[in-house]
Protein backbone atom coordinates (compact mmCIF):
# COMPACT_ATOMS: atom_id res chain seq x y z
CA UNK A 1 0.00 0.00 0.00
CA UNK A 2 1.31 3.26 -0.81
CA UNK A 3 1.64 5.90 1.79
CA UNK A 4 2.70 9.40 1.62
CA UNK A 5 5.53 10.55 4.28
CA UNK A 6 2.90 12.24 6.20
CA UNK A 7 1.00 9.18 7.00
CA UNK A 8 -1.87 9.64 4.69
CA UNK A 9 -2.80 7.38 1.80
CA UNK A 10 -1.27 8.52 -1.51
CA UNK A 11 -4.00 8.90 -3.68
CA UNK A 12 -2.13 8.92 -6.92
CA UNK A 13 -0.13 5.78 -6.10
CA UNK A 14 -3.69 3.63 -5.05
CA UNK A 15 -4.95 5.30 -8.65
CA UNK A 16 -1.67 3.69 -10.51
CA UNK A 17 -2.35 0.54 -8.72
CA UNK A 18 -6.40 1.01 -9.18
CA UNK A 19 -7.85 -2.98 -8.94
CA UNK A 20 -11.26 -2.84 -11.09
CA UNK A 21 -12.90 -5.66 -9.39
CA UNK A 22 -12.38 -3.46 -5.73
CA UNK A 23 -14.66 -0.79 -6.97
CA UNK A 24 -17.64 -3.70 -7.95
CA UNK A 25 -17.41 -4.90 -5.25
CA UNK A 26 -17.65 -2.19 -2.84
CA UNK A 27 -20.33 -1.02 -5.02
CA UNK A 28 -22.36 -3.84 -5.12
CA UNK A 29 -21.79 -4.38 -1.11
CA UNK A 30 -23.37 -1.06 -0.69
CA UNK A 31 -26.29 -1.69 -3.12
CA UNK A 32 -25.27 1.52 -5.39
CA UNK A 33 -26.06 1.62 -9.28
CA UNK A 34 -23.81 2.97 -11.27
CA UNK A 35 -25.79 5.66 -12.12
CA UNK A 36 -26.14 6.14 -7.84
CA UNK A 37 -22.67 6.25 -7.78
CA UNK A 38 -21.61 8.85 -10.71
CA UNK A 39 -24.49 11.37 -8.60
CA UNK A 40 -22.64 10.92 -5.42
CA UNK A 41 -18.72 11.09 -7.17
CA UNK A 42 -19.64 13.65 -10.21
CA UNK A 43 -18.30 11.71 -13.11
CA UNK A 44 -20.45 10.18 -15.69
CA UNK A 45 -22.13 6.87 -15.28
CA UNK A 46 -20.29 5.63 -18.42
CA UNK A 47 -16.66 6.21 -16.61
CA UNK A 48 -18.07 4.17 -13.66
CA UNK A 49 -18.48 1.53 -15.97
CA UNK A 50 -14.84 1.93 -17.35
CA UNK A 51 -13.52 1.93 -14.13
CA UNK A 52 -14.76 -1.06 -13.46
CA UNK A 53 -13.53 -3.04 -16.59
CA UNK A 54 -10.24 -1.91 -16.30
CA UNK A 55 -10.65 0.35 -19.53
CA UNK A 56 -9.49 3.76 -17.62
CA UNK A 57 -8.12 4.35 -14.14
CA UNK A 58 -9.63 7.30 -11.79
CA UNK A 59 -7.19 10.00 -11.01
CA UNK A 60 -6.49 10.41 -7.64
CA UNK A 61 -9.29 13.10 -7.08
CA UNK A 62 -11.58 10.28 -8.46
CA UNK A 63 -10.54 7.80 -6.12
CA UNK A 64 -10.80 9.96 -2.78
CA UNK A 65 -14.71 11.23 -3.70
CA UNK A 66 -15.47 7.04 -4.80
CA UNK A 67 -13.91 6.23 -0.88
CA UNK A 68 -16.03 8.80 0.67
CA UNK A 69 -19.17 7.97 -1.43
CA UNK A 70 -19.07 3.67 -0.85
CA UNK A 71 -17.59 4.61 2.64
CA UNK A 72 -14.12 2.44 2.53
CA UNK A 73 -10.63 3.63 2.68
CA UNK A 74 -9.05 5.14 -0.31
CA UNK A 75 -6.21 1.82 0.16
CA UNK A 76 -9.45 -0.23 -0.26
CA UNK A 77 -9.12 -0.14 -3.75
CA UNK A 78 -5.72 -0.67 -4.47
CA UNK A 79 -3.97 -4.17 -5.85
CA UNK A 80 -1.85 -6.23 -3.60
CA UNK A 81 -4.67 -8.04 -1.85
CA UNK A 82 -6.11 -11.71 -1.75
CA UNK A 83 -9.71 -11.53 -3.55
CA UNK A 84 -11.95 -13.99 -4.73
CA UNK A 85 -15.63 -13.82 -6.69
CA UNK A 86 -18.68 -15.43 -5.70
CA UNK A 87 -21.51 -15.43 -8.42
CA UNK A 88 -24.84 -15.20 -7.85
CA UNK A 89 -25.29 -18.91 -8.96
CA UNK A 90 -22.81 -20.18 -6.49
CA UNK A 91 -24.70 -19.50 -3.59
CA UNK A 92 -28.18 -20.98 -2.60
CA UNK A 93 -30.40 -18.44 -2.26
CA UNK A 94 -33.80 -19.26 -0.54
CA UNK A 95 -36.56 -17.30 -2.15
CA UNK A 96 -35.01 -16.38 -5.23
CA UNK A 97 -37.58 -14.94 -6.70
CA UNK A 98 -38.77 -12.40 -4.41
CA UNK A 99 -35.24 -11.57 -4.01
CA UNK A 100 -33.70 -8.46 -6.50
CA UNK A 101 -30.35 -8.84 -8.07
CA UNK A 102 -29.19 -6.05 -6.12
CA UNK A 103 -29.43 -7.85 -2.84
CA UNK A 104 -28.27 -11.09 -4.34
CA UNK A 105 -24.86 -9.22 -5.28
CA UNK A 106 -25.05 -7.50 -2.26
CA UNK A 107 -25.04 -10.97 -0.29
CA UNK A 108 -22.06 -12.30 -2.52
CA UNK A 109 -19.82 -9.62 -2.27
CA UNK A 110 -20.12 -9.41 1.61
CA UNK A 111 -19.17 -12.98 1.66
CA UNK A 112 -16.61 -12.09 -0.56
CA UNK A 113 -15.30 -10.16 2.25
CA UNK A 114 -15.91 -12.72 5.05
CA UNK A 115 -13.39 -15.32 3.27
CA UNK A 116 -10.78 -11.94 2.86
CA UNK A 117 -11.48 -11.37 6.59
CA UNK A 118 -11.26 -15.15 7.55
CA UNK A 119 -8.04 -15.71 5.05
CA UNK A 120 -5.83 -13.06 7.05
CA UNK A 121 -6.93 -14.45 10.27
CA UNK A 122 -5.62 -18.16 9.41
CA UNK A 123 -2.44 -16.32 8.50
CA UNK A 124 -2.22 -16.20 12.55
CA UNK A 125 -4.62 -18.45 13.69
CA UNK A 126 -5.33 -22.05 13.59
CA UNK A 127 -9.17 -22.42 12.77
CA UNK A 128 -11.34 -25.89 12.50
CA UNK A 129 -10.06 -28.41 9.73
CA UNK A 130 -13.29 -29.13 7.47
CA UNK A 131 -14.87 -32.38 8.61
CA UNK A 132 -17.21 -33.92 5.92
CA UNK A 133 -17.59 -37.34 5.14
CA UNK A 134 -16.50 -38.13 1.54
CA UNK A 135 -19.68 -38.45 -0.08
CA UNK A 136 -20.32 -34.81 0.99
CA UNK A 137 -17.25 -33.10 -0.84
CA UNK A 138 -17.57 -31.36 -4.26
CA UNK A 139 -16.09 -34.32 -6.57
CA UNK A 140 -18.18 -36.67 -5.35
CA UNK A 141 -21.23 -38.03 -6.92
CA UNK A 142 -22.82 -41.12 -4.44
CA UNK A 143 -24.52 -38.71 -2.48
CA UNK A 144 -27.12 -40.15 -0.56
CA UNK A 145 -30.82 -39.21 0.04
CA UNK A 146 -31.57 -36.10 2.82
CA UNK A 147 -32.58 -38.20 5.02
CA UNK A 148 -29.70 -40.56 4.67
CA UNK A 149 -27.57 -37.91 4.65
CA UNK A 150 -28.92 -36.29 7.97
CA UNK A 151 -28.53 -39.25 9.54
CA UNK A 152 -24.69 -40.06 8.15
CA UNK A 153 -23.63 -36.25 9.23
CA UNK A 154 -25.08 -37.18 12.57
CA UNK A 155 -22.86 -40.01 13.11
CA UNK A 156 -19.72 -38.47 11.22
CA UNK A 157 -19.93 -35.71 13.76
CA UNK A 158 -20.64 -37.77 16.60
CA UNK A 159 -23.79 -36.35 17.87
CA UNK A 160 -25.82 -39.51 18.77
CA UNK A 161 -29.55 -39.19 18.30
CA UNK A 162 -30.73 -36.87 20.79
CA UNK A 163 -31.29 -33.10 20.53
CA UNK A 164 -28.39 -30.89 18.69
CA UNK A 165 -27.35 -28.25 21.48
CA UNK A 166 -25.27 -24.77 19.98
CA UNK A 167 -26.21 -25.91 16.13
CA UNK A 168 -24.13 -22.96 15.01
CA UNK A 169 -20.88 -24.04 17.51
CA UNK A 170 -21.04 -27.46 15.89
CA UNK A 171 -21.15 -26.33 12.29
CA UNK A 172 -17.98 -23.84 13.18
CA UNK A 173 -16.05 -26.29 14.93
CA UNK A 174 -16.13 -28.54 12.04
CA UNK A 175 -14.86 -26.34 9.98
CA UNK A 176 -17.77 -24.45 8.05
CA UNK A 177 -17.55 -20.80 8.17
CA UNK A 178 -20.90 -19.61 9.54
CA UNK A 179 -21.73 -15.52 9.83
CA UNK A 180 -24.53 -13.44 9.80
CA UNK A 181 -25.65 -10.75 7.44
CA UNK A 182 -27.01 -8.39 9.13
CA UNK A 183 -29.38 -5.77 7.20
CA UNK A 184 -30.64 -3.75 10.16
CA UNK A 185 -28.90 -0.80 9.18
CA UNK A 186 -30.82 -0.68 5.63
CA UNK A 187 -33.38 1.97 5.06
CA UNK A 188 -35.12 -0.24 2.60
CA UNK A 189 -36.37 -2.65 5.09
CA UNK A 190 -39.35 -4.20 3.48
CA UNK A 191 -37.62 -4.91 0.27
CA UNK A 192 -34.52 -6.49 2.03
CA UNK A 193 -36.27 -8.35 4.44
CA UNK A 194 -37.31 -10.87 1.65
CA UNK A 195 -33.33 -12.19 1.73
CA UNK A 196 -33.32 -15.74 3.55
CA UNK A 197 -29.65 -18.09 4.78
CA UNK A 198 -27.58 -19.07 1.89
CA UNK A 199 -24.57 -21.03 1.33
CA UNK A 200 -22.01 -20.82 -1.22
CA UNK A 201 -19.11 -23.85 -1.50
CA UNK A 202 -17.45 -21.97 -4.13
CA UNK A 203 -14.71 -21.42 -1.33
CA UNK A 204 -12.36 -23.25 -0.47
CA UNK A 205 -13.95 -23.35 3.10
CA UNK A 206 -18.05 -24.05 2.68
CA UNK A 207 -19.42 -20.62 4.24
CA UNK A 208 -23.07 -20.38 5.55
CA UNK A 209 -24.62 -16.85 5.70
CA UNK A 210 -27.35 -16.59 8.22
CA UNK A 211 -29.60 -13.37 8.53
CA UNK A 212 -31.02 -13.04 12.06
CA UNK A 213 -33.01 -9.69 11.31
CA UNK A 214 -35.05 -11.65 8.82
CA UNK A 215 -37.16 -13.69 11.36
CA UNK A 216 -35.01 -12.88 14.42
CA UNK A 217 -36.55 -16.22 16.09
CA UNK A 218 -33.82 -18.59 17.19
CA UNK A 219 -35.52 -21.59 16.07
CA UNK A 220 -36.79 -20.17 13.06
CA UNK A 221 -32.50 -19.31 12.78
CA UNK A 222 -31.19 -22.95 13.73
CA UNK A 223 -33.63 -24.69 11.08
CA UNK A 224 -31.76 -22.45 8.28
CA UNK A 225 -28.47 -23.09 9.57
CA UNK A 226 -29.52 -26.90 8.83
CA UNK A 227 -30.89 -26.27 6.13
CA UNK A 228 -27.96 -24.98 4.37
CA UNK A 229 -25.92 -27.46 5.79
CA UNK A 230 -27.91 -29.62 3.59
CA UNK A 231 -27.55 -27.53 0.45
CA UNK A 232 -23.71 -27.97 1.71
CA UNK A 233 -23.30 -31.24 1.67
CA UNK A 234 -26.20 -32.66 -0.83
CA UNK A 235 -25.98 -30.42 -3.34
CA UNK A 236 -22.23 -29.65 -4.92
CA UNK A 237 -23.88 -31.13 -8.24
CA UNK A 238 -26.48 -28.92 -8.08
CA UNK A 239 -28.88 -31.34 -9.77
CA UNK A 240 -32.61 -30.33 -9.98
CA UNK A 241 -35.07 -27.55 -10.25
CA UNK A 242 -34.44 -24.44 -7.14
CA UNK A 243 -37.54 -26.08 -5.43
CA UNK A 244 -36.81 -29.94 -5.81
CA UNK A 245 -33.34 -28.65 -3.98
CA UNK A 246 -35.06 -26.49 -1.23
CA UNK A 247 -37.73 -29.12 -0.83
CA UNK A 248 -34.63 -31.82 -0.26
CA UNK A 249 -32.86 -29.69 2.12
CA UNK A 250 -35.59 -29.19 4.11
CA UNK A 251 -36.00 -32.62 4.23
CA UNK A 252 -32.44 -32.95 5.29
CA UNK A 253 -32.41 -29.92 8.40
CA UNK A 254 -35.52 -32.21 9.83
CA UNK A 255 -34.19 -35.32 10.00
CA UNK A 256 -31.52 -33.64 11.53
CA UNK A 257 -32.73 -32.02 13.90
CA UNK A 258 -35.24 -34.12 15.03
CA UNK A 259 -34.54 -37.58 13.72
CA UNK A 260 -37.54 -39.62 12.86
CA UNK A 261 -37.29 -42.78 14.95
CA UNK A 262 -36.17 -40.93 17.87
CA UNK A 263 -39.16 -37.92 17.44
CA UNK A 264 -42.27 -40.04 16.24
CA UNK A 265 -42.44 -41.69 19.72
CA UNK A 266 -42.23 -38.28 21.28
CA UNK A 267 -44.81 -36.36 19.21
CA UNK A 268 -48.39 -36.20 20.32
CA UNK A 269 -51.15 -38.19 17.88
CA UNK A 270 -53.79 -35.47 18.29
CA UNK A 271 -52.77 -31.68 18.08
CA UNK A 272 -51.33 -30.61 21.95
CA UNK A 273 -49.90 -27.40 21.96
CA UNK A 274 -48.70 -28.08 25.23
CA UNK A 275 -46.83 -30.85 24.37
CA UNK A 276 -45.41 -29.23 21.31
CA UNK A 277 -44.24 -26.45 23.35
CA UNK A 278 -42.21 -28.67 25.43
CA UNK A 279 -40.84 -30.71 22.57
CA UNK A 280 -39.74 -27.07 20.88
CA UNK A 281 -37.91 -26.45 23.91
CA UNK A 282 -36.12 -29.86 24.12
CA UNK A 283 -35.10 -30.07 20.53
CA UNK A 284 -35.12 -26.30 19.38
CA UNK A 285 -37.22 -26.54 16.57
CA UNK A 286 -40.32 -24.34 16.08
CA UNK A 287 -44.36 -25.59 16.92
CA UNK A 288 -44.60 -25.24 13.01
CA UNK A 289 -41.96 -27.72 12.17
CA UNK A 290 -43.37 -29.62 14.47
CA UNK A 291 -46.55 -30.07 13.35
CA UNK A 292 -44.92 -30.33 9.54
CA UNK A 293 -43.07 -33.89 10.55
CA UNK A 294 -46.09 -34.56 12.58
CA UNK A 295 -48.00 -34.49 9.40
CA UNK A 296 -45.28 -35.65 7.41
CA UNK A 297 -45.03 -38.80 9.50
CA UNK A 298 -48.50 -39.74 9.20
CA UNK A 299 -49.22 -38.86 12.71
CA UNK A 300 -52.11 -36.06 11.96
CA UNK A 301 -54.09 -35.83 8.68
CA UNK A 302 -54.11 -32.96 6.35
CA UNK A 303 -56.80 -31.24 7.67
CA UNK A 304 -55.98 -31.26 11.09
CA UNK A 305 -52.32 -29.55 10.12
CA UNK A 306 -54.26 -26.96 8.38
CA UNK A 307 -56.20 -26.38 11.91
CA UNK A 308 -53.16 -26.34 14.02
CA UNK A 309 -51.37 -23.79 11.63
CA UNK A 310 -54.11 -21.52 12.05
CA UNK A 311 -54.85 -21.77 15.90
CA UNK A 312 -50.67 -21.43 16.08
CA UNK A 313 -51.01 -18.18 13.67
CA UNK A 314 -53.34 -16.84 16.70
CA UNK A 315 -51.33 -17.42 19.54
CA UNK A 316 -49.13 -14.68 20.33
CA UNK A 317 -45.44 -15.75 21.42
CA UNK A 318 -42.55 -14.52 23.38
CA UNK A 319 -39.68 -13.74 20.88
CA UNK A 320 -36.97 -15.84 21.03
CA UNK A 321 -33.63 -13.27 19.75
CA UNK A 322 -30.83 -15.19 18.43
CA UNK A 323 -28.16 -13.14 20.24
CA UNK A 324 -30.12 -14.10 23.50
CA UNK A 325 -28.82 -18.10 22.73
CA UNK A 326 -24.71 -18.76 23.16
CA UNK A 327 -23.61 -21.12 20.84
CA UNK A 328 -25.93 -20.00 17.59
CA UNK A 329 -24.32 -16.78 16.78
CA UNK A 330 -21.01 -16.97 15.17
CA UNK A 331 -17.49 -17.37 17.38
CA UNK A 332 -15.00 -17.84 14.95
CA UNK A 333 -13.91 -15.09 13.09
CA UNK A 334 -14.56 -13.15 16.70
CA UNK A 335 -12.63 -15.20 18.61
CA UNK A 336 -10.05 -15.42 16.40
CA UNK A 337 -9.81 -11.48 16.73
CA UNK A 338 -9.66 -11.40 19.99
CA UNK A 339 -6.33 -13.89 20.28
CA UNK A 340 -4.97 -11.46 17.86
CA UNK A 341 -5.69 -8.43 20.03
CA UNK A 342 -4.30 -10.30 23.20
CA UNK A 343 -1.20 -11.08 20.37
CA UNK A 344 -0.66 -7.31 20.48
CA UNK A 345 -2.67 -7.12 17.01
CA UNK A 346 -5.93 -4.72 17.48
CA UNK A 347 -8.75 -4.73 15.64
CA UNK A 348 -7.83 -1.48 13.99
CA UNK A 349 -4.36 -3.33 12.67
CA UNK A 350 -6.41 -5.89 11.08
CA UNK A 351 -8.96 -3.15 9.39
CA UNK A 352 -5.94 -0.91 8.53
CA UNK A 353 -4.21 -3.99 7.05
CA UNK A 354 -7.37 -5.46 5.27
CA UNK A 355 -8.34 -1.76 4.08
CA UNK A 356 -11.78 -1.62 5.42
CA UNK A 357 -12.93 0.31 8.41
CA UNK A 358 -12.97 -0.61 11.91
CA UNK A 359 -17.09 -0.77 11.87
CA UNK A 360 -17.07 -3.34 9.07
CA UNK A 361 -14.67 -5.63 10.40
CA UNK A 362 -16.90 -6.11 13.58
CA UNK A 363 -19.87 -5.81 11.40
CA UNK A 364 -18.28 -9.16 9.33
CA UNK A 365 -17.01 -10.90 12.94
CA UNK A 366 -20.55 -10.15 14.42
CA UNK A 367 -18.31 -8.04 17.04
CA UNK A 368 -21.11 -5.45 18.48
CA UNK A 369 -20.62 -2.08 17.98
CA UNK A 370 -18.88 -0.31 21.38
CA UNK A 371 -21.74 2.04 22.79
CA UNK A 372 -20.73 5.92 22.89
CA UNK A 373 -20.48 6.96 26.59
CA UNK A 374 -22.19 10.10 27.36
CA UNK A 375 -20.04 12.54 28.50
CA UNK A 376 -21.77 15.28 31.35
CA UNK A 377 -19.69 18.68 31.42
CA UNK A 378 -19.53 19.60 35.39
CA UNK A 379 -18.32 23.20 34.92
CA UNK A 380 -20.88 24.44 32.15
CA UNK A 381 -22.04 28.53 32.36
CA UNK A 382 -25.09 29.52 34.38
CA UNK A 383 -27.83 29.56 31.50
CA UNK A 384 -29.97 31.50 34.53
CA UNK A 385 -27.98 34.53 34.57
Amino acid sequence: MAMAHDGNVDLAGVARMFDPARLAQARRISKMSKADLHRKVGVSAAAIGQYERGEVRPRAETVAALATALGVPPGFFALGRPRVQVDIAEASFRRLRSTTVTQQQQATAYVEQAWELSCYLEESVEFPELDLPAWAHADSFDVPDPATAARAMRQHWLLGTGPIEHLVYQLEQHGILTVFFSMKEDASLDEKSRIDAFSTIALPRPMIVLTPDKANDVMRHRFSAAHELGHIVLHHGRQGTDSQLERQADMFAAEFLTPRDVIRDQLPRRINFNRYEELSQLWGVSINSLIFRSRELDLISESTARRAYITLNGIARRPMPVHDYPGERPELLKSALELLDQAGVPLTQVAEDLQMTPRHIRRLADIDDPQPKLTLVNDRPDRRK
